[in-house]
């Protein structure tokens, strides 16, 4: 008798010609790391996988910490999404981690992993019961002073908010001159890894994607070119020609960013670990 295999809930990000490369979504419940420098789409794919669930009667949850939450509105309302009316209508929360304001109560005052955590679990019960979308953009941020404790700080939030039938994009920036991330925290943890990246071809700045892990997902292996217009927002192109390494530094070069990071986080005392 042949066998089935079970059936994965996926849940689309709303980006057009992405799905496809996933077959057809996040598997419910996954945790998904999205990295890259400054500047490659990151922040727009998660305000994308946001609007869809707006769209599909999910409850969203959107914590920003290097941008204002009427920042995300603007840039949201830039590609046709109205996340002021989904706020009106109790299907939005934006937690502003960024500015701190005390009469916000949807507002984070100090940059703390356990006060993020009971803040987004506040803003799942205030929106309900039922499927919810978390993006949580950037951890690095909660980070910034300790990065030795990436790992712990990502596994943290992953082990308390898998209770409450969250999907969650993790977004975390790599730097600019190493393309490397700074933690080497939440691809640790995470159900999947989908990376942005950028370069400069024949003097014109492509952005790019490639999706490095998505457990229980037959995903694409090749890197697509992405592209990014007002009133559009995010698609997918054709896969590119370029190579991992055409739009990374030398291996030489990287090797010793690499060396210099880690000797930054063993250099880190011992009494930060507590």
């Amino acid at each position: 008798m042949a066998s089935t295999k079970p059936s994965i809930e996926r849940l689309p990000t709303g980006v057009p010609g992405f799905d496809k490369l996933i077959q057809g979504g996040i598997p419910r419940g996954f945790f998904v790391a999205v990295v890259g420098e400054p500047g490659t789409g990151k922040t727009i794919f998660s305000i994308h996988f946001i609007a869809e669930g707006i769209r599909q009667g999910d409850k969203n949850i959107y914590v920003t910490t290097e941008e204002t939450r009427e920042s995300i509105i603007k840039q949201a309302a830039m590609f046709g999404f109205d996340f002021e009316k989904a706020i009106d209508d109790g299907k939005l929360v934006i937690i502003d981690a960024l500015m701190g304001r005390h009469d916000d109560p949807w507002s984070l005052t100090e940059l703390d992993v356990e006060t993020l955590v009971n803040k987004i679990i506040e803003a799942k019960r205030y929106l309900g019961y039922g499927r919810a979308r978390l993006v949580i953009d950037s951890m690095s941020a909660f980070w910034l002073d300790k990065p030795a404790m990436a790992r712990r700080y990502s596994y943290y939030v992953k082990r308390i908010l898998a209770r409450w039938d969250f999907t969650a994009l993790l977004t975390s920036q790599y730097a600019v001159t190493t393309s490397l991330g700074f933690g080497f925290g939440i691809e640790h943890v995470a159900d999947g890894i989908i990376r942005f990246r950028k370069a400069v071809v024949r003097g014109e700045l492509r952005r790019y994607v490639i999706i490095e892990k998505m457990r229980q997902t037959e995903h694409s292996l090749r890197m697509h070119e992405i592209e990014i217009r007002d009133g559009v927002g995010m698609r997918v192109k054709a896969p590119t020609q370029l190579r991992k390494e055409d739009t990374a530094l030398p291996q030489s070069v990287a090797a010793k960013m690499l060396a210099a990071e880690l000797q930054k986080l063993l250099e880190v005392p011992l009494g930060d670990e507590e």
